[in-house]
């Protein structure tokens, strides 16, 4: 016989599937919201919910957003003739933050990881392609800044970008640049402060 009404179960099962919350941590946090006054579990629930029915990836970029193109693609502000290619959407938010960039982005989905069994072909490799394609068509060159994180996938997946163009970096058409290493290897770049941000963009180098 459960301790638990099957239901509190369910949302402790839930919370334990987070992200470093192991099922202690997961079964504070449902106290802290069978305990609060305030609503706050219908609340979050409503904002999961509409998160849930309202968020997508951008057609362009595949950064989260509520609109099928995004307002950093959709600004005429943004330099489309530089592209910052990152592996998650936090690493986004990270460089927005850190205003210092004002080109567009695309985000990967991951790097490639043989270890754990992602190979190019489950990443967004054929979208990108697509992607500066489009940027191409109006711009003398394009520059591809390569910021995944310094780690041996990063480093792996930065190598298959720079064959997957390497006939337009001869061509000139391309220039491809890698974050210097103001990162310490084996960052993240969603932890990294503002000034190691400006000065890893501030020193990228060609590849």
């Amino acid at each position: 016989m459960s301790v638990l009404p099957q239901s509190v179960e369910k949302v402790i099962n839930e919370f334990s599937k987070l992200p470093g919350v192991g099922p202690k941590t997961a079964a504070r946090m449902v106290y802290h919201y069978l305990r609060s006054p305030n609503h706050d579990a219908k609340k979050l629930a409503d904002s999961l919910n509409d998160m849930d029915e309202n968020v997508m990836f951008c057609d362009k970029c595949f950064n989260v957003s509520d609109k099928k193109v995004c307002d950093i693609c959709s600004s005429p502000l943004r330099k489309n003739s530089k592209i910052c290619i990152v592996e998650e959407s936090l690493d986004v938010i990270a460089f927005e933050n850190s205003a210092v960039y004002d080109g567009l982005y695309f985000v990967l989905g991951g790097v490639i990881s043989p270890a754990e069994g992602i190979s190019a072909d489950d990443l967004r490799f054929k979208d990108l392609k697509k992607r500066i394609s489009e940027l191409m068509e109006s711009n003398e060159q394009v520059e591809i800044i390569v910021a995944t994180n310094p780690s041996l996938e990063g480093e792996a997946s930065a190598s298959y970008i720079h064959d997957m163009f390497s006939k337009e970096v001869k061509e000139g058409t391309i220039l491809i640049t890698r974050l210097a290493m103001g990162l310490p290897t084996g960052a993240d770049l969603e932890y990294a402060d503002r000034l190691t941000l400006k000065r890893a963009l501030e020193g990228r180098r060609n590849i």
